[in-house]
């Protein structure tokens, strides 16, 4: 482990050139690279405070640049297009694009367990950069990074057909109002077992706001959602 430490900066620039950016603080970036397993082992700062930092970040210019990009999008689309860019699974693509697992540190049973390619590790690792890049930089150059890695996924994801998963979105919608409570209920089936048809309410604090149908119990209860969604003015899931 004190090898990979002491080696590290000799690669400091490698990776500064796939992220298209050179720290003054070279320590940020190498706390951005510390899994909380290396940390636990090397006592020394892990990375978890600059991804909760780099998360915020993130979040604000992604929003920001899906306004003024897509003006015709409603707000409902707008959280969609948001919610798959800044999800686990594409923060982690972005990461292996840039070949960040190579570089992170990682605790002797991580290393072991293949936590350089895990989701979870790359994304941390991600917004963890974003974060060291904002306060090495500030607001310009952590825009400048995030833009060149997002902007082409978020022109893909705008220009499809359907923007996906109903649930999800509605989930995002509702949760941004605290106390509020989403919940789906099928109400009623009938036909043979092989060929049911299912009825689901979606409501909120037992105020139905959807209704669906669907050959599955997962078919009608993203019908439901759906029809919600028209409430909060999202318009592409007919």
């Amino acid at each position: 482990m004190t090898q990979r430490n002491e080696a590290y900066p000799k690669n400091a620039a490698e990776l500064e050139a796939k992220l298209g950016y050179s720290f003054s603080d070279k320590e940020l970036l190498l706390q951005a690279l510390r899994h909380s397993s290396y940390s636990n082992e090397a006592r020394t700062s892990s990375n978890e405070r600059l991804e909760f930092l780099g998360d915020s970040v993130l979040s604000k210019i992604v929003s920001e640049y899906l306004y003024k990009t897509f003006p015709e999008r409603n707000e409902g689309d707008l959280s969609n297009i948001r919610r798959q860019l800044i999800e686990q699974k594409t923060l982690a693509t972005f990461a292996r694009e840039l070949e960040i697992g190579k570089y992170l540190f990682l605790g002797h049973g991580e290393e072991n367990g293949g936590g350089r390619d895990l989701d979870s590790n790359l994304e941390d690792a991600f917004e963890a950069i974003v974060g060291a890049i904002y306060l090495d930089g500030g607001d310009a150059s952590a825009e400048k990074f995030v833009l060149s890695i997002i902007s082409d996924t978020a022109k893909e994801i705008s220009s499809s057909k359907k923007l996906i998963d109903p649930k999800s979105l509605l989930q995002e919608i509702v949760q941004d109002t605290p106390g509020e409570k989403l919940e789906y209920v099928i109400t009623g089936e009938e036909g043979p077992d092989h060929d049911k048809t299912f009825y689901c309410d979606v409501m909120v604090n037992s105020n139905v706001i959807g209704s669906g149908v669907g050959h599955s119990k997962k078919e009608a209860e993203k019908a439901a959602a759906r029809k919600a969604l028209k409430l909060f003015g999202a318009t592409n899931f007919e």
